[in-house]
């Protein structure tokens, strides 16, 4: 029996920060989606738990066992008392240490799979509490949907599908040190925002995230600069509804209202910046929310 799984890009539409709690993490608040790009995992029988990587980013990446797959397959493994091997491949599309939760998707991912491969079939709330062990954003990346997050990362709400709307991802290629970041850390909106309500339309959810941000957005620019230009760049792009950088970065997005003007922006930029990552996608739709 052979599993496959996929691994989407996790994007924060916007990300407010709290104050610094007793445990060290700051309180969180975003609202979180997904799309329809990302890395994937694949089963295959074996006698012991192994990786292997392969993908466009597969160079960056160790197959060793600080890599948070294995540490996923072998924290699932310990909660259900089993000792089971398993092969486990990992196509690498995500840039690593981007913002988008390629790693905690990763190992999401592997929770979700190993789960069925190894006919536990845990639920998603218990997945998610072994996730919590595993990384702040893994717990939200178990259930690929909109969600509504709070705490460090593991306080999540399901929320209706948001409106159908085209994505540009773009990675400069710089790794942004997430500590670094905090610690330029000025200005912050704080968590007392409530869950939104279903947005109506496209139109609705970008005005609801013009007033929003991402309070890391600022320190991330000081400590990488070259994020502004990409956020400029993708601002101009014609079409593009709303620009801001997920996570702490470095990868950015702009909102389009049709796939057309998310490719032609894509297609813009890598024809201006070839390094730079680009991709065009959208929002996950729930059919591929669901898997």
């Amino acid at each position: 029996m052979t599993i496959e799984a996929e691994a989407p890009a996790k994007v924060n539409l916007f990300l407010h920060v709290g104050q610094k709690r007793a445990d060290g993490y700051h309180a969180l608040q975003s609202l979180v989606t997904f799309t329809e790009v990302g890395d994937e995992i694949a089963l295959s029988p074996g006698g012991a738990l192994n990786l292997a990587i392969r993908g466009p980013f597969a160079t960056a990446l160790a197959a060793d066992a600080d890599n948070l797959v294995l540490k996923a397959a072998r924290a699932l493994a310990a909660h259900a008392g089993i000792a089971r091997g398993a092969s486990i491949s990992l196509t690498k599309n995500l840039p690593i240490a981007s913002g988008i939760g390629g790693g905690s998707a990763d190992a999401a991912a592997t929770l979700r799979s190993l789960s069925r491969f190894w006919g536990l079939n845990l639920q998603p709330d218990v997945l998610r509490k072994i996730a919590e062990t595993l990384g702040s954003d893994v717990p939200v990346c178990v259930s690929c949907g909109t969600q509504w997050m709070e705490g460090r990362g593991e306080i999540l709400t399901a929320l209706d599908p948001l409106p159908a709307m085209a994505m540009v991802l773009v990675n400069p290629g710089v790794k942004v040190p997430t500590p670094k970041v905090f610690a330029a850390l000025k200005q912050r909106r704080g968590t007392d925002l409530p869950p939104p309500s279903k947005f109506a339309s496209a139109a609705d959810l970008v005005a609801y995230l013009k007033d929003t941000s991402n309070d890391l957005e600022a320190p991330a620019r000081a400590v990488a600069p070259v994020i502004g230009e990409v956020l400029t760049v993708l601002g101009a792009q014609a079409g593009a509804r709303l620009t801001r950088m997920s996570g702490s970065g470095a990868t950015c997005f702009a909102l389009f209202d049709s796939d057309e003007a998310a490719a032609n922006a894509a297609t813009a930029i890598r024809e201006r910046h070839a390094t730079w990552w680009t991709v065009a996608t959208k929002i996950a739709n729930p059919a591929s929310e669901s898997r």
